[in-house]
C-alpha cells in the first residue's frame, strides 16, 4: 500500500482518490476550499462535483497541505490549469517531495506553457503526465477506461502505470510528453466547436467533419510545438477528442452547445460549477498558432464566438467558405 496525495477535490481529483483507495492505497484528498472539504468529510461524498459516489474509508480528507504531503509516495496535481503554478509553489515550499503526477489538462495563460513545464519550473523535477479519455463520472463508477502515463523517463511512467492500473482502468505509457499534453489540452477547444454544432441543431455529417479537421488542426500545432505526429492519433489525441466532443458529461461540449443556442459566454460560465478548460485553452492556442505561423481555422472561429461576439452561424460559414484545397 502506498500513500497518495491528491491535490484538487473536484470531480476528477475525487475520482482518482476513490479509484486509488479501491486499488488498496491510502489517498489523502486536499483542496483549496475548506468549506468544500468540510462538506466532503461530513457527507463522505462529493455532492458538489461527484454526487452519488461514496468515499471509502481509505480516502482521508485533509485540509492541511503539509499533512497531505507527509510520507506520500506520489503527489497528484488535479487542480484547474490556472491554479497549477500556485499550488505547486506551496508544495515546493513544504520540503521533501514525492513523485509528481500532472493529472490536470490545459495550458497556462500568459506563459502559454504546458502544465508539466509549469510543474518542472516550480518543483525542479519532471512530473509524469496522466491523461486520456477519462470522464470522472464514468471512471468513478468502474466503467472500463484507458489512459496514458507520459514521461521522458519511461521508468517513472511505468511507476504511475502500475500505481493506477486496475481491472477497470488500463494505463499505457508514452515518452512523448509534449504530444500527450497538447493533444489533451487542444481537444477541449474542438469540443467547444462540437457543442456549437449541437446547439445549432446540426447532425452527424457536420460533427464527423469537424472532429476530423479538428484532429488535423491539433496535430498541426502539436507537431510544430515538439510533439510526435503519431501521438495525436492515440488515446491522448483522437481518443480524448472523441470522448470529449461526443459526451453528455463534457463541460466543454456543454459550453459550446449553449453558445450555439445564442447564450453569451459570461452567462454560460456563470451557471457552471466546474471549470471548462477549453475556454482559456482557446486563447492560448490562438496565441501559439499565430506565434508559430500555424493555421488554426477552427480555433480562430471558436475564439471569435467566445470573445468577439461572432454569431455561431457566421463562424460556420467562415469555415465553409475557406479556399478550396487538398485534404492533405
Amino acid at each position: 500500500m502506498s500513500v497518495i496525495a491528491v491535490l484538487g477535490a473536484g470531480s476528477w481529483g475525487t475520482t482518482l482518490a476513490v479509484h486509488l483507495a479501491g486499488a488498496g492505497h491510502e489517498a489523502r484528498l486536499w483542496g483549496n476550499h475548506r468549506a468544500d472539504l468540510a462538506a466532503l468529510e461530513r457527507d463522505r461524498e462529493n455532492r458538489k462535483f461527484l454526487p452519488g459516489i461514496g468515499l471509502p474509508a481509505s480516502v482521508k480528507v485533509e485540509p492541511e497541505l503539509g499533512r497531505t504531503l507527509d510520507g506520500a509516495a506520489f503527489t497528484l496535481f488535479v487542480v484547474p490549469s490556472q491554479a497549477v503554478r500556485e499550488v505547486a509553489g506551496k508544495v515546493a515550499a513544504s520540503g521533501p517531495r514525492s513523485l509528481a503526477v500532472c493529472a490536470s489538462k490545459g495550458l497556462e495563460l500568459g506563459s502559454l506553457e504546458r502544465l508539466s513545464v509549469v510543474l518542472r519550473q516550480t518543483l525542479g523535477e519532471e512530473p509524469v503526465v496522466l491523461t486520456g479519455p477519462s470522464h470522472a463520472e464514468e471512471v468513478s463508477r468502474g466503467i472500463p477506461t484507458t489512459v496514458v502515463a507520459a514521461a521522458a523517463d519511461e521508468e517513472r511512467a511505468k511507476a504511475v502505470q502500475v500505481l493506477c492500473s486496475t481491472r477497470n482502468l488500463r494505463v499505457y505509457t508514452n515518452t512523448d510528453v509534449a504530444g500527450c499534453e497538447y493533444g489533451a489540452a487542444l481537444k477541449n477547444v474542438i469540443a467547444i466547436a462540437a457543442g456549437v454544432c449541437d446547439g445549432l441543431g446540426f447532425g452527424d455529417n457536420t460533427k464527423g467533419a469537424l472532429l476530423t479537421r479538428g484532429l488535423a488542426e491539433i496535430a498541426r500545432l502539436g507537431v510544430a510545438l515538439g510533439g510526435r505526429r503519431e501521438t495525436f492519433f492515440g488515446l491522448a489525441g483522437m481518443g480524448d477528442l472523441i470522448a470529449t466532443a461526443m459526451s453528455r458529461h463534457s463541460r466543454n461540449r456543454h459550453v459550446g452547445e449553449r453558445v450555439g443556442r445564442g447564450e453569451p459566454l459570461e452567462q454560460v460560465l456563470g451557471n457552471m460549477v466546474m471549470v471548462a478548460e477549453g475556454v482559456n485553452t482557446a486563447r492560448a492556442a490562438r496565441e501559439l498558432g499565430r506565434a508559430h505561423g500555424v493555421e488554426l481555422p477552427i480555433t480562430e472561429q471558436v475564439c471569435a464566438m467566445l470573445f468577439e461576439g461572432r454569431r455561431p452561424a457566421e463562424a460556420l460559414q467562415a469555415l465553409m467558405a475557406r479556399d478550396l484545397r487538398s485534404e492533405s
